[in-house]
């Protein structure tokens, strides 16, 4: 993993389950279980799998950095890369070392795996679900607090598209921000474009607008983005028109794998999904030992 984020994440998760915190003098990483019974010189071979179907991979760079932070030399072969689909219980990763490292690190492993694999899949339900129409599948800022890299890899592995990775890289004007614009004014939605290029020239304007009067608004500033904001269908396919050659369009709002066919084809551009990372849930996997 190259990203610094991900590195101290994989870190402070490993604190959390191995720091002995009793004695700050003598602080270091404990699995007093493994401690207590195993072989230090014991050596194990074993493998990651999921145990249901449709699952699409996540993690398995993210488990195999979590296994060399415990100790580098674990040997860890990545069996079905990150966007792979597997079968139950088709290895994913394989690995080999010593019995009491490999222990110590299976638990923040498979937690890292277990999110990231289920994000992974149900992104590329959607994916599928609105292939035929070119639908770009987004996240959005969603995500559990200092996970957020991890999260949004796993969108990628499921053929979904990350959209901003915060608040610095683009700006996005939300309901709360068009009513501190001048009292929230629908008809001069353009003006709060030119303002936000003004202050920040070389980045994308979005604008989110929930009726074709505040669409029209902000189409004649040209934002690079409109967010058709819990629209109907109707309603969209009409401010898709207006968008079109002019700015980029994305449907937002509590919208189902059941819905998203239908979105899809109003001829949006993208659909932004905040369940890709706070309701996907966790893929069952399990570490086993093929030899000890």
């Amino acid at each position: 993993m190259r990203s610094t984020r991900a590195r101290a994440a994989v870190r402070l998760a490993l604190d959390e389950d191995l720091a002995d915190v009793s004695d700050a003098s003598r602080r270091r990483w404990c699995d007093a279980t493994s401690e207590a019974l195993v072989d230090p010189d014991a050596v194990a071979t074993g493998e990651i799998y999921s145990k249901g179907t449709g699952c699409v991979v996540a993690g398995a760079t993210v488990a195999k950095a979590v296994m060399k932070a415990v100790d580098p030399k674990i040997k860890v072969v990545i069996l079905k890369p990150d966007g792979s689909s597997v079968r139950p219980k088709e290895p994913i990763l394989a690995f080999r070392g010593k019995a009491r490292s490999i222990l110590a690190a299976e638990r923040t492993a498979l937690n890292f795996m277990q999110r990231m694999c289920a994000t992974a899949t149900l992104a590329r339900k959607f994916v599928d679900a609105t292939r035929r129409y070119g639908t770009l599948i987004l996240d959005t800022r969603k995500t559990t607090p200092g996970l957020r890299v991890f999260e949004k890899y796993a969108v990628t592995c499921g053929g979904g598209t990350n959209h901003r990775m915060g608040m610095y890289d683009r700006v996005l004007m939300k309901d709360n921000h068009r009513r501190l614009w001048k009292g929230g004014d629908p008809d001069e939605l353009d003006q709060a474009v030119v303002a936000a290029r003004r202050r920040f020239p070389k980045l994308a304007v979005e604008v989110e607008v929930e009726s074709l009067r505040e669409c029209a608004s902000a189409l004649r500033a040209k934002p690079e983005w409109i967010m058709l904001d819990n629209m109907s269908c109707a309603d969209m396919k009409k401010c898709v028109k207006m968008c079109r050659g002019i700015s980029k369009t994305e449907a937002s709002g509590g919208i189902t794998l059941d819905r998203a066919r239908e979105v899809a084809a109003t001829g949006v551009t993208a659909i932004s999904l905040g369940c890709l990372t706070h309701s996907a849930g966790s893929i069952d996997l399990s570490l086993e030992w093929r030899a000890v």
